[in-house]
C-alpha cells in the first residue's frame, strides 16, 4: 500500500487535507552524511587499490561491492524513514504519521487544541524549520513536531482551520493569507508528486493562488 492510499484511508467523511510537511531536509542530511562519506571512502579506496597498488580489479570490485552494501542499505533506510514521516493538517485534525512497514499515527483534534507554540532558532529562521508544540485537552497533553519544514505556514494554517471549525464554518481556500500562498503552492506541488492530486488540479489551484498575490 502506498503512502498516498494509506493517508487517504485515514481521512473521515468530508475531511480534506490542507497541508502536508515533513522534518526539514537538514535532518535527513545529518542522518545520511556518514553513509555518504563511507560510500565515497570505499570508492576511493578501491580506485587506489587498483591504480596504485596494482591489485586486480576482479578482486577489488566484488570486495568493494560487498563493503558498500552496509552503508547503502543504511542510507536507503534513513531516506525511507524520513520520506514516510509526515505531519498532516486537515480541516478537522493534525495527524503525525511514521513508519515504513508498520505505521504509527497520532492525531490531535482541532477542537481540543488549546494553544500552539512554535520555537525557531536562528538557523531555523534562516532555513525555515522549527518545533511546533500542540497543547490539547486530550490525554496526550502536548504533541511536539520537531524540526519540521515550513513551521510558520503550518502553525498559521492550523490556527485558521481551528478558528473556522470553532465557528462551525468550512475551511475555504479564499481565507488563505497572502503570505501563506508560496508555502501552499510548494505543498500542492508535493501533493502532485505524491499522486494525491493530478497535474491539472495542481495547475488550476496554483493559478487561483497566484491570482491572490
Amino acid at each position: 500500500m502506498s503512502k498516498n492510499s494509506y493517508l487517504q484511508r485515514l481521512l473521515g467523511e468530508n475531511e480534506r487535507i490542507i497541508l502536508i510537511t515533513r522534518q526539514h531536509w537538514f535532518i535527513l542530511a545529518r542522518n545520511i552524511i556518514v553513509e555518504i562519506l563511507l560510500i565515497l571512502a570505499v570508492f576511493v579506496a578501491s580506485l587506489l587499490a587498483i591504480l596504485l597498488l596494482n591489485v586486480a580489479a576482479v578482486l577489488v570490485i566484488p570486495i568493494g561491492f560487498l563493503i558498500l552494501l552496509l552503508p547503502v542499505a543504511s542510507l536507503a533506510l534513513d531516506v525511507a524513514k524520513w520520506s514516510n514521516s509526515q505531519f498532516v493538517l486537515t480541516n478537522r485534525r493534525v495527524i503525525q504519521i511514521s513508519g515504513i512497514f508498520n505505521k504509527t499515527t497520532e492525531d490531535s483534534s482541532l477542537e481540543k487544541v488549546n494553544d500552539v507554540k512554535m520555537v525557531q532558532s536562528f538557523w531555523g529562521r534562516l532555513f525555515d524549520y522549527g518545533d511546533i508544540e500542540i497543547m490539547t485537552a486530550s490525554e496526550l497533553g502536548v504533541n511536539t513536531f520537531r524540526r519540521i519544514a515550513q513551521p510558520i505556514a503550518f502553525k498559521t494554517a492550523m490556527l485558521n482551520a481551528k478558528e473556522k471549525l470553532d465557528r462551525g464554518e468550512e475551511y475555504r481556500s479564499e481565507d488563505i493569507q497572502r503570505e501563506d500562498i508560496p508555502a501552499l503552492i510548494a505543498n500542492l506541488d508535493l501533493l502532485r508528486k505524491q499522486g494525491i492530486i493530478t497535474e491539472e488540479e495542481f495547475n488550476q489551484k496554483k493559478k487561483e493562488l497566484l491570482s491572490r498575490l
